[in-house]
């Protein structure tokens, strides 16, 4: 039997006020006058934490729009205009939540290997390290910070650069930085953080390396949603680091059926990951009874709306597209269902659940 070999972020500095060792970490990795691009999500254009951003020479700040989840294209314009400009790079920085983060990895692959991000769709296709790169989460539940994949809405597919040189070299893990994330959108992060854990927790590819960080991220995950009546500072720590383990428990396993149900849904729709896991997740009773159950008691009790009739309209066409992106992610399948997966979740059966959304 082989086992997994994988890859994981080489430093880590989690605490309070941490991002502010940011200059004294990226200095022992600057090339000549070869600059650091931090890559920002727009939602900071204008705030305060552009002023504690540490600029040195030809640093440059690029603000990514994330209102939709990152395509192949956006990364390749970025690689693009970042070659043409600088040559390269000393480093890529990421800050924000899991679309910025996944945009940091993959432009940073693309400065180092040749074509499109699309040609990388896909498990271990990515040949070359890419630029030293930094991960700084700003909303905590994706796991991207130490995930071994970039998603990524290419041409064809939604579907990760999954690889060994995908993750971070350096993340810094300051709970400062997310304290005034928006509500909701800190739920529904929340949520892919704990959606993660109900998939791998009752996965058939589960062992004990995933089912111990798995059981951390989801006591955290309960600690937060479940038993607290009012956010305070503690619960921006322990949500970031539920999100810290939730990903290293899917690096040894991998993720369900709701994952899998809602990647169909942001490629068509472009609808975001998390809200994407939320709306999939409240029709899930078939396959995560308990989970779905805790699920919608954590929705009513910190009063947030789930979306809903966002398939009432579409074409048969449509649904077939999504059908078929979904049917692509194979691995996540055989984890909820088993081996004989393609017999349980045929395509009228998938058409009927994305038809309830």
């Amino acid at each position: 039997m082989s086992f997994r070999n994988f890859k994981m972020v080489s430093y880590v500095v989690f605490g309070r006020g941490s991002f502010n060792q940011l200059d004294e970490i990226l200095t022992p990795h600057r090339k000549g006058d070869a600059p650091m691009v931090f890559l920002v999500d727009h939602f900071f254009e204008g705030k305060a934490l552009l002023n504690r951003i540490p600029l040195r020479g030809k640093d440059k700040i690029i603000y990514v729009d994330v209102t939709h989840e990152p395509k192949t294209k956006q990364v390749d314009a970025i690689a693009a205009e970042l070659k043409a400009e600088f040559g390269e790079v000393s480093g890529i920085i990421g800050i924000g939540g899991g679309s910025a983060m996944d945009l940091a990895k993959a432009v940073s692959l693309m400065m180092t290997n040749p074509g499109s991000s699309a040609d990388y769709q896909g498990w271990d296709l990515v040949k070359e390290a890419g630029v030293y790169k930094v991960g700084i989460p700003t909303l905590s539940g994706t796991g991207a910070e130490v995930s071994r994949t970039t998603v990524l809405t290419g041409p064809v597919r939604k579907l990760g650069m999954n690889s060994d040189f995908t993750p971070f070299t350096q993340i810094i893990l300051d709970p400062e930085l997310t304290q005034n994330a928006p509500a909701n959108q800190r739920f529904y992060t929340g949520m892919d953080c704990y959606i993660h854990c109900i998939e791998s927790l009752e996965g058939t590819y589960l062992n004990e390396f995933s089912r111990s960080y798995g059981e951390k991220a989801l006591d955290l995950c309960r600690k937060v949603f479940v038993e607290k009546e009012k956010w305070d500072t503690e619960s921006d720590e322990q949500l970031m680091m539920a999100s810290y383990a939730g990903g290293m428990s899917i690096a040894y396993s991998q993720v369900g059926v709701a994952h899998a149900v809602s990647y169909g849904l942001s490629f068509l729709l472009g609808t975001k990951h998390g809200i994407g896991n939320c709306i999939v997740m409240n029709h899930l009773e078939e396959y995560y009874p308990a989970g779905v159950k805790e699920f919608k008691y954590m929705v009513e009790k910190n009063n947030i709306e789930i979306p809903t009739g966002i398939c009432a309209d579409l074409t048969e066409e449509q649904f077939d597209s999504m059908i078929n992106v979904s049917l692509g992610m194979k691995p996540l399948w055989e984890n909820a269902l088993g081996k004989d997966w393609e017999k349980i979740m045929t395509r009228e059966k998938l058409r009927a659940l994305y038809g309830k959304l």
